[in-house]
């Protein structure tokens, strides 16, 4: 049924793993589907708590590069669906009934990174390194820049988006990115332990109080996500964006133009 991701129960506990490793698990067009049909199924089912994490050595590089390379041809409706189609799972992570945990066995970055630290829990091992890197190839990180303000203040969200750099997990930790760091051998371990604690509490309260924290937020997101998925639509015709993405896919220095 998936072939971009794994999907296991054990108990009342599912595991999701992005399952492409020779891509350093990097987002597709089909890996959005599957995550959102496998969340269909968990939330349909008598399932409590999901892990997400990835197979091999990253959790989530990013966009895809051959998805990448289809957006250089794409309608301006194209690129606004393709956009929405981004928000769509990023409000799902976001918002899901169940407790999400991350469990983050290497680099999140870009998308992935979004998708790793918008679950309620983010394990992530020592070597992990997070970022928005978006800017630096002409993109814009319109729709995680919604989500990131609320989470880390204005002014770190600022420091990560504009600049686009990488942090280590423990600086990851300490801006509010990271819940907890754990060695790589006990990060599935420290994943399965938090899940019994959760699944210990009464379901009505946690389901409830997951309710009650997401509503709070929800009419200003879902209007924030709408101007973000304008502007991430917007970028992609300018000719910075094609620059950019032009020099990452032929790994070289891109030359920017600078016009809006």
């Amino acid at each position: 049924m998936y072939t971009t991701l794994l999907l296991e129960y054990a108990g009342p506990v599912a595991t999701i793993t992005l399952n492409r490793p020779e891509k350093r698990n990097a987002i597709s067009t089909q890996m959005i589907g599957e995550l959102q049909t496998a969340f269909d199924e968990i939330e349909a089912s008598h399932t409590r708590v999901a892990i997400l994490t990835g197979a091999g050595k990253a959790f989530c590089a990013g966009m895809d590069l051959e998805m990448l390379a289809a957006i250089a041809q794409q309608t301006a409706h194209e690129n606004q669906e393709d956009s929405r189609r981004m928000a769509k799972l990023f409000r799902r992570v976001w918002s899901f009934p169940r407790p999400l945990i991350a469990a983050v066995n290497g680099h999140a970055l870009a998308g992935g990174c979004g998708i790793a630290t918008l679950c309620d829990f983010t394990l992530a091992v020592p070597e992990a390194k997070f970022g928005y890197t978006e800017v630096k190839i002409g993109f814009l990180p319109a729709i995680v820049s919604v989500f990131l303000t609320r989470q880390i203040g204005d002014k770190r969200a600022r420091d990560l988006l504009l600049t686009g750099r990488l942090v280590e997990a423990q600086e990851a930790k300490e801006m509010g990115l990271v819940n907890e760091i754990v060695a790589p051998e006990k990060l599935m371990a420290r994943a399965r332990e938090l899940s019994d604690m959760l699944v210990a509490a009464s379901p009505s309260s946690v389901t409830r109080a997951k309710r009650l924290l997401t509503t709070a937020e929800a009419a200003g997101i879902d209007a924030d996500l709408e101007r973000a998925v304008l502007e991430n639509a917007r970028i992609r015709c300018t000719p910075d964006f094609k620059e950019g993405l032009a020099s990452f896919l032929e790994k070289r220095k891109p030359v920017w133009k600078g016009e809006n």
